[in-house]
């Protein structure tokens, strides 16, 4: 079918344009594992004995007396007196069961190479390794960072220090040197595990002196674990305190360290986030609520089997990496896949060539890919059989319609459900979203509650809202993976997450994630961003994703950031970054198309006070647009800090363009 007739009237472009609702193929739902309806209503009547079925995904040392204990509120504790070990459960219990042989990590490197674990392959190394780190002097409760790309290593590592107890603590590898040294002093972390350098685009990065830097600036001794990935092409010495990886492993080749027994309270991770006061919060999960969510969700979200191979494409310096690359797969007995480099090297169609290369099932991956896939165009899915995919996933941001129905029509061929995934560091695992053998699906509404999920739009007073209007993201009840406190802040935790809508005298505690959504009649949730994304024009609040979404709905438009920016009359006003399509330019009728866009989806009051057309919008090396930029050149504020983005040019281009030079 040509790009004419795709576009054309009565096309199939057109029909999906119009379709407002999706529901599951039938094939998908005869094998999916969550079908019941009445689910829902099951986890509200039984809650929180609901929660049991996703400890019933874990083995258990020690049996947990209570699923739920509320006394020390909000600070919850789950599954007390329950023991176990993370490591046991990602990988020794598959080997117990005579799945050894089973693929457990399928690695692809930049270059092309290809590595391969099973299951007893990986838990021989995490052992190796766990007896290396014992060596090293790591003992049960300290803190090991790491700090690396996406390479086999660092599984191996997170799980080696779960199975000796040891919470780790993982930077990621595109951060700067001081933020490595903030985290170690902040988590008092003795120990470093990272590697000489990695490949982008290519081209062999060195990162071992960027981590020496960083060690510079940490308050007390460190030991460091160097892995070798870049082997020839960039050399590098070991100084004091600096031992490599391989050797390491090798000295130790063939021992077995026992799992520790750790307590279902005991922390597994930390992984730190930015916060709204710029220091970074570190966000504490433990083991066995934790684990047992994201298994669950891993099983009733991605529907995922141990039969499966199944891709996310973050990286695991974030959290969907720790929670939906390991964690949740390996714990269900699932073949992860692992891709070290970007989805446009050598070609624009390197992912694609790798889901087809390895029958990939469930596939799950960002928005803001997915914006990048529509600009490159459909011919680079099209040279690649896809057919072995039944599940999509997006997490990251919320995805607009459009992006989702071509998603949803080029690579999934209408044939695959998607789960669009709201959650957060802070809530460990989904939140909000379809489940894709039970609900239909609703482009740019990421869905109900989960089942057990208390979610919640309400008004600046905590009242709920009607149906169609927008307020603010609440949750009314405790889950599992949710973070316990802020590491060695207990007020910080309280103060950020916890004060907005809670009675504290009342003993009614309200979780706030600080976005705003909107709600529909069927209870579907359309998160539109955070609040500080929000414009204030002539006292109208507006979500820059409303806006968004209007303007990436226009035929020619391939990617939108909006931003508000000072103005004398309004107070604030409506800025708009446009990418176009390849083959549109960037003109005036494009911009009137926008223009009209916008108001006939939101109002008069939405209407751009500019659209500036730019060929890219300023990101951060983990695919954010940094909007705080686009901010400044709208106000004509001084630019702050672009270091920390992937394309620092791009700011200066947009800003010669709107003053006009």
């Amino acid at each position: 079918m040509s790009e004419e007739d795709v576009r054309g009237d009565g096309g199939l472009e057109a029909r999906l344009e119009e379709q407002e609702t999706f529901e599951p193929p039938a094939e998908f739902v005869e094998q999916a594992n969550v079908t019941d309806e009445s689910i829902y209503e099951q986890f509200e009547q039984e809650w929180p004995e609901c929660w049991e079925r996703a400890a019933d995904f874990l083995e258990w040392e020690q049996a947990y007396d209570e699923v739920l204990v509320e006394d020390d509120a909000p600070t919850y504790q789950w599954f007390t007196g329950g023991k176990l070990n993370a490591s046991y459960n990602c990988l020794d219990r598959h080997v117990e069961d005579g799945r050894g042989d089973a693929v457990a990590i399928e690695w692809e490197g930049e270059l092309g190479e290809q590595r391969t674990y099973t299951y007893a392959e990986l838990l021989a190394e995490v052992n190796e390794f766990a007896a290396a780190l014992r060596e090293l002097g790591v003992e049960e409760d300290d803190v090991v960072t790491m700090y690396m790309p996406m390479v086999p290593e660092l599984p191996i590592a997170m799980l080696a220090c779960a199975r000796i107890g040891a919470p780790h603590s993982v930077v990621f590898a595109g951060f700067s040197a001081d933020a490595l040294a903030t985290r170690m002093n902040s988590s008092d972390s003795e120990y470093l595990v990272t590697c000489d350098g990695y490949y982008r685009r290519g081209d062999a990065l060195e990162h071992l002196s960027k981590a020496n830097e960083g060690l510079t600036d940490v308050e007390h001794e460190t030991s460091t674990v160097v892995v070798d990935r870049l082997g020839d092409d960039v050399e590098h010495d070991l100084g004091a305190d600096q031992y490599d990886y391989d050797e390491l492993v090798a000295a130790h080749e063939g021992e077995t360290v026992e799992p520790v027994t750790r307590d279902a309270e005991d922390m597994l991770f930390l992984m730190y986030t930015s916060g709204t006061t710029g220091k970074p919060k570190g966000v504490k999960h433990t083991t066995a609520g934790y684990l047992a969510y994201t298994a669950w969700t891993s099983h009733a979200v991605l529907d995922l089997e141990p039969e499966d191979t199944y891709w996310c494409s973050a990286d695991i310096g974030w959290i969907t990496g720790h929670s939906y690359i390991v964690y949740g797969p390996l714990a269900l007995g699932t073949t992860t896949v692992m891709y070290e480099g970007t989805p446009d090297y050598p070609d624009k169609d390197r992912f694609w060539e790798i889901v087809d290369d390895y029958d990939v099932d469930v596939f799950y991956t960002a928005p803001t890919a997915i914006r990048a896939f529509m600009k490159w165009g459909a011919e680079y899915p099209e040279k690649h059989d896809l057919s072995s995919l039944r599940l999509l996933g997006t997490v990251g941001e919320p995805i607009n319609p459009r992006a989702w129905k071509w998603y949803y029509k080029h690579i999934g061929d209408e044939q695959c459900p998607i789960v669009d995934t709201w959650w957060q560091t802070e809530t460990g695992g989904h939140i909000i979203t379809t489940l894709p053998g039970v609900c239909d699906m609703k482009p740019g509404a990421a869905g109900p509650g989960l089942p057990g999920i208390d979610v919640r739009v309400v008004d600046a007073a905590g009242e709920e809202v009607d149906a169609g209007e927008a307020g603010y993201l609440s949750i009314d009840k405790p889950w599992p993976s949710m973070l316990r406190t802020l590491y060695r802040n207990d007020e910080r935790f309280i103060e950020e997450y916890w004060t907005e809508y809670s009675d504290p005298e009342a003993d009614e505690w309200v979780y706030f994630p600080e976005d705003g959504a909107k709600i529909d009649d069927d209870g579907y949730i359309t998160v539109l961003g955070r609040v500080d994304d929000v414009i204030n024009v002539s006292g109208h609040r507006l979500g820059t994703m409303e806006v968004e979404s209007a303007i990436v709905g226009t035929q020619g438009v391939a990617e939108a950031a909006v931003v508000g920016g000072d103005h004398e009359i309004k107070g604030e006003a409506v800025y708009a970054y446009v990418i176009p399509e390849d083959g549109y330019e960037g003109g005036d009728e494009l911009e009137d198309e926008i223009v009209d866009n916008v108001v006939d989806a939101i109002g008069p009051i939405a209407k751009p006070e500019e659209v500036v057309f730019t060929p890219e919008l300023p990101k951060t090396r983990s695919g954010k647009i940094m909007r705080r930029l686009l901010e400044d050149i709208a106000s004509g504020n001084e630019l702050g800090n672009t270091s920390t983005l992937r394309n620092p040019e791009v700011v200066e281009d947009i800003q010669r363009q709107v003053q006009g030079e």
